[in-house]
């Protein structure tokens, strides 16, 4: 049983324009950073296009269709005043959604303890039918209902640690008592939502907000007190890791204060629910992270830790 690593070249030609924090270079960074000697033990695989149907469990396909369809044929074009295409942002998106599908497969059926998608377009911000905040599609609901689906889990646990709520998740499953999502993230932050009040339509909603200059030792807190609690209780049948860096005291997007070590962390302890409730099966799927060097540092320490087992 080993760790499975994701990606693919499709996902480097998405471009949001010059100067754009969500660029390229972070999956090449990612990349570098798993080239070394330590890493050789991983497998990895390239990500499939995402099947359309699996892809529409979460949005409509006429949705799909019109992301297809706004698609440039040369230069950029806005979606949203944060979020453009370019000509390869379709297939990266399809991609990303992909891979997050090939995860559940690897894991669900035993041929790997866990895998980390490192692919973009990122996707929880992406709501039903609107995309926005750089998502098109929301990988890790699209991985949770796959996961239902296809390999017949009853129960999925979507943990978030990005700095910034992934409204798109949480509004997908307000109403859904088999997929808890849990998150922390800065607040007040973009997109605005994640308070403690939003807890769903059963219960099943967890948020748990940090301040500005938050620190490591208060975002383990907020882990310990409210997120693992509720995530060992829930029972899932896997555990999705919305996985973003960014509330890492380098990124420019935020003004959290972690540091590699709280994400080795984070990540110990979810595989530590996962090993005791799912037969280790955890799907991480990246998100957010723009400084290219908290961005690699942290994913080499999710990656390591994930690959202890």
């Amino acid at each position: 049983m080993t760790t499975l690593v994701i990606s693919h070249p499709a996902c480097l030609a998405h471009e949001m324009g010059e100067g754009h924090p969500e660029r390229p270079d972070r999956l090449r960074a990612i990349e570098r950073a798993l080239e070394s000697e330590a890493y050789q033990m991983l497998a990895r695989d390239l990500a499939p296009r995402a099947d359309l149907d699996a892809i529409a469990r979460v949005h409509p396909k006429d949705y799909i269709e019109a992301i297809r369809a706004a698609t440039p044929k040369q230069g950029l074009a806005a979606v949203d005043p944060d979020t453009s295409m370019s000509p390869g942002s379709y297939e990266a998106a399809l991609r990303a959604a992909g891979g997050a599908l090939f995860a559940v497969d690897e894991v669900m059926s035993g041929k790997v303890r866990n895998a980390f998608v490192a692919t973009r377009p990122p996707g929880h911000h992406a709501e039903v039918a609107n995309p926005m905040g750089f998502c098109f599609f929301n990988n890790a609901a699209i991985a949770a209902r796959h996961a239902q689906a296809a390999h017949g889990a009853e129960r999925v646990a979507i943990v978030d640690f990005d700095v910034h709520h992934g409204n798109g998740t949480q509004h997908i499953f307000w109403d859904d008592p088999t997929v808890t999502y849990a998150s922390t993230h800065e607040m007040p932050l973009y997109p605005g939502t994640g308070a403690v009040g939003e807890r769903g339509e059963h219960n099943q909603i967890v948020n748990a907000p940090l301040r500005a200059g938050d620190s490591g030792e208060t975002f383990r807190e907020a882990m310990e007190a409210v997120i693992l609690p509720r995530v060992e209780a829930f029972s899932p049948d896997l555990i999705i890791v919305s996985a973003g860096f960014d509330a890492h005291h380098r990124d420019p997007l935020g003004n959290l204060n972690l540091v590699e070590a709280d994400y080795g962390w984070a990540t110990r302890r979810l595989m530590e629910i996962a090993r005791r409730k799912c037969g280790e099966r955890v799907v991480s799927v990246l998100e957010g992270g723009y400084d290219l060097n908290g961005l690699a540092r942290s994913v080499a320490v999710h990656v390591t830790t994930l690959m202890e087992g």
